[in-house]
């Protein structure tokens, strides 16, 4: 692979630049370039000598941004971008607008190896995982695509972010340092993955300072067999641990933890199912994120009905847990991860 510019602070620019035998203010235009301009290839960068431009591509070394393959935009101006990375792999980044803000959904793998019931993406496995700068060139794409500055950003597209931290938590510095974006903006969703919450939280004091981003947790049910029929993988991670490695994260960091939970039509959206949940996840400063299931082709689930998404969310409520419902966005086209992705395949695939 060629080597990417993209995902480097304005020291590491600097001093590559220097390093390359130019002056320290270079690095500091190639940064402006990159980051503000959104400058695609070191071809497009005009104030840099042609002959270096050229030398430098010639020796592989570039922005480093991905190629858009295909935009799909729904009727509530939720754009999805297919993006294509160096070795042809492809990975999904979606815009959510609103009139105040602008939220990126990224993906940190190409596919996953979750393998969760409900997903597109895990239909088809784990390729790889993504490098930095291939997170946050979804950033930049989707700010070209919708002519708007990104405001906040979720980790909640294709792959499992804590099985590629090290490059999560260095996309998280550059979004927050050289694009600006506070980490409080920020969510990184995890599944759950043993061992790994600990980890990330220490890891995040040493590398970013602080860990001021949110942590969202899929549980998705509301005990260990429910979860285990929906997310197979749950097996190696029991009820308890998790929730015990989500008391330890808010311990070391302060910050409180969201619980995702995909509402499945008749199968855990019970006021039951509810009244379960509030037993387990009370106690600790945490909070309830309800999500109306988006159906995929794959899988019979059915979408919850408006009431009983309301009394799963009255029964979280009168037990005293912090709760609040997703907006469902791009529905018309496909809005569950993966999808796309998914279409484009089997597309190339029936062509060929």
């Amino acid at each position: 692979m060629s080597q990417a510019l993209l995902g480097r602070s304005a020291a590491e620019l600097q001093d590559w630049a220097v390093a390359q035998g130019q002056k320290p203010f270079r690095g500091r235009q190639l940064h402006d370039w990159i980051y503000a301009k959104g400058a695609r290839s070191l071809a497009d960068i005009t104030v840099f000598p042609k002959t270096w431009r050229a030398a430098l591509l010639e020796d592989g070394i570039d922005v480093g941004r991905l190629k858009e393959v295909h935009r799909s935009v729904a009727t509530d101006a939720t754009t999805k971008l297919l993006l294509s990375t160096e070795d042809c792999e492809t990975i999904e980044a979606v815009g959510i607008p609103t009139d105040q803000r602008l939220t990126v959904c990224v993906s940190s793998q190409v596919g996953c190896p979750m393998a969760c019931r409900f997903c597109a993406t895990g239909k088809g496995g784990l390729q790889r995982s993504l490098r930095t700068h291939e997170i946050v060139d979804q950033v930049l794409s989707v700010r070209e695509a919708m002519e708007r500055r990104p405001s906040h950003i979720v980790f909640m597209g294709m792959g499992e972010p804590l099985l590629n931290s090290e490059a999560v938590l260095e996309s998280i510095r550059c979004l927050n340092d050289d694009l600006g974006i506070g980490q409080r903006r920020i969510t990184v969703s995890t599944v759950g993955v043993p061992k790994t919450l600990p980890q990330l939280a220490e890891l995040a004091m040493q590398r970013l300072g602080r860990a001021q981003f949110t942590l969202a947790v899929s549980l998705h049910a509301p005990n260990q067999r429910l979860r285990e029929e929906l997310i197979p993988t749950a097996h190696a991670y029991p009820y308890e641990a998790l929730l015990d490695d989500c008391r330890h994260y808010l311990d070391v960091t302060g910050r409180r933890v969201s619980f995702e939970y995909i509402l499945l039509g008749e199968l855990n959206d019970q006021p039951h199912h509810a009244a379960e949940l509030a037993d387990r996840v009370g106690g600790f400063q945490s909070h309830v994120n309800l999500i109306a299931y988006n159906p995929i082709e794959e899988e019979e689930f059915k979408r919850p009905t408006p009431q009983r998404i309301e009394a799963f969310r009255r029964v979280l409520e009168r037990r005293g847990v912090a709760v609040s419902l997703r907006a469902s966005r791009g529905l018309d086209q496909n809005a569950a991860c993966g999808q796309l992705r998914r279409q484009q395949m089997t597309s190339s695939s029936a062509e060929s």
